[in-house]
Order: C-alpha cells, then structure tokens, then sequence
C-alpha cells in the first residue's frame, strides 16, 4: 500500500508542468495593454492580458500549451490586432501567474478557456469569439469548442489526435513498458482527471465542432508526430489542415506567414462561411 502512494505521488510529480512566471508586460508598440484576473473552476485565479486595436471585428482567445505561458503565442497578437481582433493571452492554472490547483489537465484547461469566454462575455459585451490554442492548449480549445456553439472560428496549432497516444510516448520516453506499469498509468491518470480519454480525444471533439476549425502543424514536429494532423483532418469536412516550415513551436512559421490564418478568421465571419470554409477544404495544404 505505501509503495503504491509512493509510485503515485512519483507519478503526479513526473506528470506536472513546470511554471514559467511572467514577470514583465509585453513589448508591443501602439498596443493597448492591460493585465486582468478572473475565476475559474474551483475558486481560483487566472491572470493574463487584454490587448485591443482599433475598431475590433471580434475577440481572440489565445491558449498556451503545457508547461509554458501567456507569453509563449505572443508573436500572434501584432497581426491579430491589426487584422480588427481584440486578443486575451492567460495562463491556466499551475502556469505562469494563474493559481495553483491540485493538478493539470487537458480538461482543466478548457475549463480555463470557458471562464476566459465567460470573462470576454461579462466584461466586453456579446462579440464574435474565435479560439487558438497550441499543444494541449490546442486539444483543449477543440474540446472547449466542441462544447458551445458560441465560438466563431477555432485554430488548432500542433495538436494530438488522442491523449492515450500521448501518453504512450511518453512511456516511451521514460523506458516505463506498458505491461504492467504503462496500462496502469493509463488508468490511473484517467481516474484522477476524471475523464476517459476516448471521451476528451481531439479525434472525437473535433467532430462536435460546429464552426470552421483550422489545423496547423509543423512538417518538423518531433514532439506530436504530423502523422496526428493528418488523423485528426480525415475526421471531418469541417477542418482545414494547413502543413507550415517547423517544429512544435509554430509561433515564429505562423507569425511570418499568418496571411491565411488572418484570412481564416476573417472569412470565418462572414454569413455563408461554411461554404467558403468546404472549397477551401480542398485546396494545398501548405501555408
């Protein structure tokens, strides 16, 4: 029994992110800036930053991935604001300013994009919301998304197709074989974050999905296999799947080639955008 708790806590200290603190406001010139806290789930705190243009069209909700920051997608907020996009960069909880919580999740996280949208709702009135999210942050967003049907455009940067995948690599990685030890990592993560993964897989969410979902991946990506963008495209006439020059950090690919990204957004508003959105289906999958 106290090898067992022993074994667990080792596991939960293995699997926690680390926390990158943010200690300065951005270095974004014309940009109104402003650092906002809101709640979440379970009476904690999320901090992050609000940055607003000129005559917004629409509200940017940006979501890091695991063990980074607010600041991690920041090289997207220049071009979305000068496209009329309002952005709110945050830090989940457990990362950078945020509260701390018992543990992280992919849930969690999108539990933290719903209170970011709640927050967006009561303080900057009714306006048309679009997700981006990178890593987890990204599998997260399709889950957030998959959830409401008051999201206007979702972007998905360098998602997995499945957590239990996921977490299979990462077996890998610590030479943990998955008979006997990996099958019960699997379960017993899945016990503590509440959630079969089959339930929370980005290949299923991704199908519940009712607004344009852009998919972008890096040709380089070593941490989530591209192999995962293509699985996750073949679920659904719904998402477009763009291919970018890098690796899993796409900040610095998008942020020199953000023209389509802008442009997915913007044709995410316009009333027949579906129909846009299936042409564009079809067409080369590399920004």
């Amino acid at each position: 029994m106290a090898l067992r708790h022993r074994f667990h806590q080792r596991l939960r200290q293995e699997l926690s992110p680390s926390r990158e603190p943010v200690t300065e406001l951005p270095d974004l010139v014309h940009l109104n800036c402003q650092t906002v806290r809101f709640a979440t789930e379970r009476g904690r705190m999320l901090e992050g930053w609000w940055l607003t243009g000129e005559a917004a069209q629409g509200q940017v909700i940006l979501t890091h991935g695991w063990g980074a920051n607010r600041q991690a997608l920041l090289p997207l907020v220049p071009m979305l604001v000068a496209a009329g996009w309002n952005v709110l960069l945050f830090d989940v909880r457990n990362h950078g300013n945020s509260d701390e919580d018992t543990f992280s999740s992919m849930p969690r996280f999108a539990e933290d994009i719903d209170a970011a949208i709640a927050w967006l709702n009561n303080t900057q009135g009714k306006c048309p919301i679009a997700l981006i999210g990178h890593s987890v942050g990204a599998a997260a967003t399709l889950l957030a998304a998959s959830r409401r049907n008051d999201i206007t455009a979702v972007v998905s940067l360098s998602s997995f197709a499945h957590p239990a995948d996921m977490m299979k690599r990462w077996l890998v990685e610590k030479g943990i074989p998955f008979y006997p030890l990996g099958w019960y990592v699997l379960r017993y993560v899945q016990r503590v974050i509440g959630y079969r993964f089959d339930s929370i897989a980005p290949v299923d969410t991704l199908t519940r999905i009712h607004c344009p979902v852009l998919l972008v991946h890096g040709d380089r990506d070593t941490i989530i296999p591209l192999e995962d963008a293509y699985t996750l495209a073949s679920k659904t006439n719904n998402a477009v799947l763009r291919v970018v020059p890098g690796g899993h950090d796409l900040s610095p690919s998008i942020a020199q080639h953000g023209d389509e990204l802008v442009a997915f957004l913007h044709d995410a508003l316009k009333p027949d955008s579906d129909s846009r959105h299936q042409q564009l289906h079809h067409h080369a999958d590399y920004l």
